[in-house]
């Protein structure tokens, strides 16, 4: 028999990368990713199987829960693959990942190609030839704890998908769904906008003023008028805009302001006290897969799944350890190269006193795990690595906030003061940086504007008590108290795990999950729940509430960690969940009729509008006004970007009021004598110009910007706004009419299927032919930031054009809708239409 070696890998990146560090008689190949799974629907199930209720669901409820396994599509060739390899092979060495996924893959592995040779399992948490080597010297079987906890998961999450998801579609539209672990982090977002409704908003007024001491200015705000500190607005119930506890606090409005103002004009003002503080800060833990998710989100403005990608490339090429952990520790070897490269890189003095350890917060921790960090008994600079773009900036991140927790604490001193004047008393803070330690590292992100400002170095001069100070301005400065702030992605993952929901795996996914089936929608870097996903929450809250509950939810998870661990059975603990007389079966059947559909599609936003209902439908939000007897009841859809918690009674009103005039003319235009109506469609208000006829379909249409109300837009406001789109003129080259209007994303030009985005300084409605050639000329960048490098041709039998790209991940073909991935080796420039084609037909 021969003396190769297969071993087996997830990915072809990961394939490379361990192959320099083994044998050569060892042979790697790549699954690429899950080689079995559940099937997705009907056309998957094999036909023997058809005929049974249970495969619907794809798990045999009736005989333990047995999972219906099949071979996804375009994985048969990869396992043909690796069954020829095996047959020429004398050892079969599985090498996935090192968590439940990974050790599922190897299973499945094991289950398909049923080798003949001996098999070992190897697992390593980096990619480094010290690390193979051991993990080589220290094989082991699969772990089918593991395995079985991975199992158990993907069961749970199919019986309540599977089974909550058709009871949806009926009682509230088709092609609605509910999981396990996103409904939870759902109802999260959809909890904070019921607070944003409730919210109450209260003003309040302050002074500032800008006083100065030996030449050096420093800013100073009232805290108290008459011994009686004034109110701020963490004193004030975000429920009623009252104070909390209104004894000794006095509220200023406006006309006390400039009262005060007035008063202290030209007044003597006096340093009444100072307190030094000296404090010192220390570093944070090294990054989890949790925190790296935030920090990513904070500092880079990567989405989790942009975060897990790129880490999990890095990792693939040997620079990071593994990036699924919920361990911030660190090994010996890890502490050792961190706290060798502070010392040559800022000095002994930079280093701290003894080895920083860090423990986990959550109980459920993985302690064998690793904290993410670089690679090897070295770490690479981040300029050494050879990367670029969003892989270089998590490589920084990384490396930095490992190399941060091994230095010195920063010591900083504060400076109060309070300065006093007349009745009132005045405040300034101070905060000097005396020794930066870490920070001169790396300094953590924060979610809140207010908290970063902590960090920030603010000097004052020296000020003694009795001090005489100069007022150089005072003014008066108005405040009005804010909602609770909206989920972030970085805020939504800290609310998760502090709650154990999920697990470092599932985090990415659930937001994933929750935007790709629009039951959220992000404004900005905020999570806006839509109106959709109230009600989806609404008719679980109501009859399921147990699957929402986050208690409920985070003692899955730990029964998930007892099954790996070995201290539960799964197949018990799936049928008390599902079979059980309390089970999800049994309540499904219970409660299904009880559940009314108008009753489930109406939205309760906890505030009421005037003989108003909201519902959602099919298609989207939409109102219904109750009518007299004998009249029709009244509808209109609501606009998408009108979030729930700013669907206020006057703007429903307007909503309705648009609807029930119907088409109106707001006038004529001056050009051509056609009316001009002011509408509402599914993504906002817009003018039109002209009726919807036989002969012109489609009328030309703008939005109407969110600075101008609809019902008050002017015919000169409207004749502006329907410039677009306005056409430039042709191409000199090849004739194509260029065009500049706006769009769902902003203003672009366009010269047939061929779109750029106008950017400032430019103005779409200024733009002239020479600017937008010369940004149709510039290479073409997605919003998702991958870019054409050039057209190959036409595929021969799909009839569809291909065109070869460049990615965040790297080269990649597009043809129609569908991309296919490259080797990041290849030759772009010598790559043609026979090459792709070839590649395309082996993927499809």
């Amino acid at each position: 028999m021969s003396n190769q070696v297969l071993v087996i890998v997830e990915s072809p990146t990961k394939a490379k990368t361990i192959k320099k560090f083994l044998p050569k008689n060892f042979t790697v190949l790549a699954s690429i990713g899950h080689v079995r799974d559940l099937p997705q629907s009907a056309t998957q199930i094999p036909a023997k199987y058809k005929g049974q209720e249970w495969a619907k669901l794809g798990v045999n409820v009736e005989n333990d829960f047995e999972p219906l396994y099949i071979i996804p599509k375009g994985k048969s060739k990869i396992i043909t693959e690796l069954r020829k390899e095996l047959k020429k092979s004398s050892e079969l060495y599985l090498a996935t990942d090192e968590d439940r996924e990974g050790e599922s893959i190897s299973w499945h592995l094991l289950e398909l190609l049923n080798p003949k040779v001996p098999v070992k399992r190897m697992v390593f948490h980096e990619i480094t030839k010290t690390a193979i080597q051991k993990a080589l010297e220290n094989t082991r079987e699969i772990d089918m704890k593991l395995v079985s906890s991975q199992e158990t998961r993907r069961i749970l999450d199919r019986l309540v998908g599977y089974s909550l998801s058709p009871l949806i579609w009926k009682k509230i539209a088709y092609g609605l769904s509910a999981g396990r672990v996103q409904s939870a982090g759902l109802r999260m977002l959809v909890e904070r906008e019921r607070e944003r409704i409730r919210f109450v908003k209260a003003q309040y007024w302050d002074l500032k003023a800008i006083l100065s001491k030996d030449a050096t200015d420093f800013e100073a705000k009232l805290i108290a008028v008459d011994a009686n500190r004034i109110a701020s607005g963490k004193d004030f119930d975000p429920h009623t805009g009252k104070l909390k506890k209104p004894d000794g606090i006095t509220i200023v409005d406006e006309k006390r302001a400039q009262a005060l103002l007035t008063q202290l004009k030209n007044k003597p003002w006096q340093v009444e006290s100072v307190e030094e503080k000296d404090f010192t800060s220390k570093p944070t833990a090294p990054f989890i897969t949790s925190t790296l998710q935030q920090e990513a989100s904070r500092k880079l403005g990567f989405t989790a799944r942009v975060t897990m990608r790129t880490a999990q490339r890095l990792y693939e090429q040997g620079l990071i350890t593994y990036m699924r952990t919920d361990s911030p520790t660190l090994s010996e070897q890890a502490l050792q190269a961190t706290r060798t490269q502070v010392e040559e890189l800022y000095g002994k003095e930079f280093l701290s006193d003894k080895p920083r350890q860090f423990s986990a917060k959550t109980k459920a921790a993985q302690e064998a795990h690793e904290a993410i960090r670089p690679a090897g008994q070295a770490f690479q600079k981040p300029d050494e690595t050879g990367l670029t773009d969003r892989e270089l900036k998590l490589y920084d991140l990384i490396w930095k906030r490992t190399l941060a927790s091994q230095m010195a604490e920063a010591k900083k001193k504060s400076m109060q003061v309070r300065i006093s004047v007349e009745n009132c008393s005045f405040a300034a803070s101070g905060m000097k940086i005396v020794f930066p330690g870490f920070l001169r590292v790396y300094v953590e992100g924060k979610d809140s504007p207010d908290e970063a400002l902590e960090d920030k170095e603010v000097l004052l001069p020296d000020l003694q008590q009795n001090d005489v100070v100069d007022c150089k301005d005072l003014e008066s400065v108005a405040h009005e108290t804010k909602p609770v702030a909206r989920y972030t992605e970085a805020s939504l993952i800290q609310a998760l795990e502090r709650s154990g929901i999920g697990r470092p795996s599932t985090y990415a996914s659930i937001i994933s999950t929750i935007l790709d089936r629009e039951y959220a929608t992000k404004h900005g870097t905020a999570l806006v729940p839509s109106y959709t996903g109230f009600v989806v929450i609404q008719l679980l809250e109501d009859h399921f509430e147990e699957l929402v509950d986050y208690g409920f939810s985070s003692t899955m998870e730990e029964a998930l960690d007892e099954i790996a661990s070995g201290n539960k059975q799964s197949i018990p603990y799936l049928t008390e969940f599902f079979l059980g007389d309390d089970g999800l079966q049994a309540k499904i059947e219970k409660r299904e009729e009880k559940i009314d559909p108008d009753h489930a599609r109406e939205v309760k936003l906890l505030r009421t509008f005037d003989n108003v209902e909201l519902r959602v439908g099919r298609f989207g939000p939409y109102l219904i006004k109750k009518m007299p007897k004998g009249e029709e009841d009244l509808r209109a859809s609501i606009p998408n970007d009108i979030a729930p918690s700013e669907l206020t009674n006057d703007k429903v009103q307007e909503i309705i009021e648009v609807s029930k005039k119907g088409p109106q003319p707001i006038g004529t235009h001056p050009d051509t004598g056609e009316n001009i109506y002011a509408l509402l469609g599914r993504f906002g208000p817009y003018v039109q110009l002209g009726e919807v006829t036989d002969d012109v379909p489609k009328p030309k249409r703008a939005s109407i910007p969110k600075s101008i109300k609809m019902t008050e837009i002017t015919l000169e406001e409207a004749v502006h706004l329907l410039i677009l789109p306005r056409t430039l003129g042709a191409d000199p080259e090849t004739g194509e009419e260029i065009r500049a209007n706006n769009g769902r994303f902003g203003p672009y030009v366009q010269k047939g299927d061929d779109f750029r985005s106008i950017k400032e300084p430019d103005d779409v409605y200024t733009i002239d032919l020479n600017r937008a050639l010369e940004l149709l000329s510039e290479p073409k960048v997605s919003r998702r930031g991958s870019k054409k490098i050039k057209e190959l041709g036409e595929h021969p039998t799909k009839k569809k054009k291909i065109e070869l790209m460049e990615g965040k991940y790297g080269p990649f073909l597009k043809m129609g809708t569908k991309n296919f991935g490259l080797d990041k080796e290849i030759d772009l420039e010598k790559y043609t239409l026979e090459d792709a084609v070839k590649h395309i037909n082996a993927k499809l």
